[in-house]
């Protein structure tokens, strides 16, 4: 081995090769299979989706291990699978490499010729659900790995850990980490591949996520509907009680959340580096979303916007039941609305708290005295990154340039990992790199997802002298 830094051209060489060859072909199959999360397939496990998925993928790992990897599939009762790698290093050092290959559910208004699970490859664009969130994941880390023997480079020793719950809110995660705590080990760098790029132009490091508060809200005011010309004027509507209660949350005029327990001060160094994001993207903030004609965002500041959407809470309503289809709506008084409250947290607030205020919010002292409840689902904190230290900094800023030609850039998420909030108490002394490939149009659990393969490969790349850096660190032992 030698104490050189990764040779840049010929691992892009090498990684092209081996996306072509074998992990294009691959991710191929892998977009055919419907693993949803359980979240979205309840009866997952009976109709074996996810087990297929992990067979496949750990069919491709196997076929490319190193010398000195060990593999293990570990599934623990009633749980999803989880994928375990092994890979002894050189350096006595331990580096957690995170992913997961659970999907979101197919959801309506894919392009002609295309689907969720109908992969389909349109130039630099590999289409179909799962691909780019984030199945692309393991073929990556292992890749990384791969590309470091090929050169002979010394490294850490590296964990790889592909979870199968993480569209869920990454219930079985937890005890996956406290089950493997002693082969995972203390890890002093965490990577995380299951994250957004402001464009395919350069490499974008997460530096925080949202948390959220999500369930469903259920409105009821008569036992069986009634026409709607006896009753209305003399039985209040579900569906405006809903509305009511929802004001409670959101002021509907612009968006903003009311309770002031659900903001958070933004820290100097995020407004800085939204506005270096904002200057970079310039329209790309919000242009790249498929509007219709005439329709323009909540604000006109790409700054604003940059901070609504990383460090702001917002309310969405993702989903509803009790409103029959438009072609079987006669006039009736409807017994029941159902919606689906999906809210954003900031980083920093707790979810737990949050939920409690959400609850209270929604149920009490409801209008009209209806019968009200909220069936809420597990929350999720956020996350704000510590610091990063000068060897990670530089580091990522030259595997930028040396694989995108341009400088990193850094930036918070509106999404929500909930993997990265538990590591941070776990591993409060690592460092963190979160990263993706989900870049402009890309949409991540919506219509037309896609995988941008040139992107994948050179976030392949980026991992790879990342890891090395991390070797060549000062405070490295030798």
């Amino acid at each position: 081995m030698t104490l050189q830094t990764v040779n840049a051209g010929d691992a892009r060489a090498f990684v092209t090769a081996m996306f072509d060859r074998s992990i294009v072909p691959t991710l191929v199959e892998y977009i055919k299979i419907p693993n949803k999360s359980p979240a979205f397939d309840p009866d997952w496990e009976k109709n074996g989706h996810m087990r297929r998925a992990m067979d496949l993928i750990a069919a491709w790992c196997r076929d490319h291990l190193l010398d000195g990897m060990r593999l293990e599939v570990v599934q623990l009762p009633g749980r999803t699978p989880l994928l375990l790698i092994e890979a002894p290093g050189e350096v006595d050092d331990t580096i957690l490499i995170y992913g997961h290959m659970d999907k979101q559910p197919e959801t309506t208004g894919w392009g002609d010729g295309l689907g969720p699970w109908t992969p389909v490859l349109r130039g630099e664009r590999l289409y179909g659900r799962g691909g780019a969130d984030d199945g692309y994941s393991t073929f990556a880390s292992l890749g990384a790995l791969a590309l470091l023997a090929s050169q002979r480079l010394a490294r850490a020793r590296c964990v790889i850990l592909i979870e199968g719950s993480e569209e869920s809110g990454s219930p079985d995660l937890p005890y996956y980490v406290d089950h493997l705590r002693d082969r995972i080990g203390t890890p002093s760098l965490v990577i995380c591949l299951d994250s957004g790029a402001g464009n395919y132009d350069q490499l974008w490091c997460t530096t925080s996520l949202r948390g959220m508060v999500a369930g469903n809200l259920h409105v009821e005011v008569i036992r069986e509907g009634v026409h709607s010309g006896d009753a209305s004027g003399i039985v209040p509507s579900s569906f405006r009680i809903a509305r009511m209660l929802l004001s409670r949350l959101e002021r509907e005029n612009d968006g903003v959340i009311i309770p002031e327990q659900l903001h958070t001060p933004i820290p100097r160094e995020r407004v800085e580096q939204a506005r270096l994001a904002a200057e970079t993207l310039g329209e790309r903030v919000w242009d790249h979303f498929p509007w219709h004609a005439g329709a323009r965002p909540v604000v006109a500041d790409p700054v604003e916007m940059t901070l609504n959407r990383t460090w702001r809470p917002a309310l969405e309503i993702t989903g509803a039941r009790g409103l029959p289809d438009l072609g079987n709506a006669g006039n009736v008084m409807r017994p029941i609305t159902s919606v689906r409250v999906s809210l954003r947290l900031p980083p920093g607030i707790e979810a737990k708290g949050a939920q409690r205020l959400v609850a209270d919010l929604l149920t009490k002292n409801p209008p009209y005295h209806a019968k009200v409840r909220f069936d809420a689902e597990p929350a999720s904190s956020g996350w704000n990154a510590p610091p990063l230290a000068p060897w990670l900094e530089t580091a990522v800023m030259e595997a930028s340039r040396a694989y995108f030609g341009k400088p990193a850039m850094f930036f918070g998420e509106g999404g929500t990992i909930p993997f990265m909030a538990m590591l941070g108490d776990k591993f409060p002394a690592a460092q963190f790199l979160v990263t993706g490939v989900l870049g402009p149009e890309s949409n991540a659990h919506g219509p037309n997802e896609f995988l941008h393969i040139p992107t994948a490969q050179k976030l392949t790349c980026c991992v790879a002298d990342t890891i090395r850096r991390h070797a060549l660190r000062p405070q490295a032992p030798a």
